[in-house]
């Protein structure tokens, strides 16, 4: 195995740098469960071509993005927020990081311009593994499990430079990947 961090709820999944599935291509996941009946998180660093207006019809006007969580159910919008002052109901998954809460709630913050795209992050599907499926990924090296995650890296740090910046961030053992190029054979 590539590292000896074992996965967790409020750990990120960062994918290793030629991974083949277009689903996960340098991807940086936010596990939001881990349990023997399997896990389930979004990928932070995948926007899709959708604005949360164009999403929800019910919000007039809403400039945040809209990020592709994951190939499971992409028909239903999920959320993070860093703002538990202002959502009620959220379950926090890591230090300041939050899953879900009253959705009709962050619908009336974001029509009155009360949150933006560095308080919230939403996606349309999420990842998910069936029990021991992502342990067994883990094994074949297919993921590096990051310890910690944080607010800023989720919320500031853009989606096009997140997947380098977490990996040179796990220390010099791992830097070295972060210049890999997607594809060698164009070298």
């Amino acid at each position: 195995m590539l590292n000896s961090i074992t996965a967790a709820a409020g750990r990120l999944l960062v994918s290793e740098p030629f991974m083949l599935d277009p689903n996960f291509k340098r991807s940086v996941i936010l596990l939001t469960e881990y349990a023997d009946s399997g896990a389930m998180g979004f990928i932070l660093n995948h926007q899709s071509d959708y604005l949360l207006g164009d999403v929800l019809s019910d919000i007039s006007y809403s400039e945040i993005p809209v990020y592709l969580g994951g190939p499971v159910a992409a028909n239903t919008l999920h959320f993070i927020h860093c703002v538990p002052d202002k959502i009620d109901g959220g379950i926090e998954i890591c230090d300041g990081i939050y899953w879900g809460g009253d959705f009709e709630q962050i619908k009336e913050l974001i029509s009155s311009y009360s949150l933006n795209e560095n308080d919230v992050r939403f996606f349309m599907g999420y990842s998910g593994w069936t029990p021991s499926q992502l342990d067994g990924e883990i094994k074949e090296n297919s993921w590096i499990i990051a310890e910690k995650c944080s607010a800023s890296t989720i919320f500031s740090v853009s989606e096009q430079n997140m997947w380098k910046e977490v990996v040179i961030s796990l220390g010099n053992r791992y830097a070295h990947i972060a210049n890999f190029p997607e594809n060698p054979q164009l070298n």
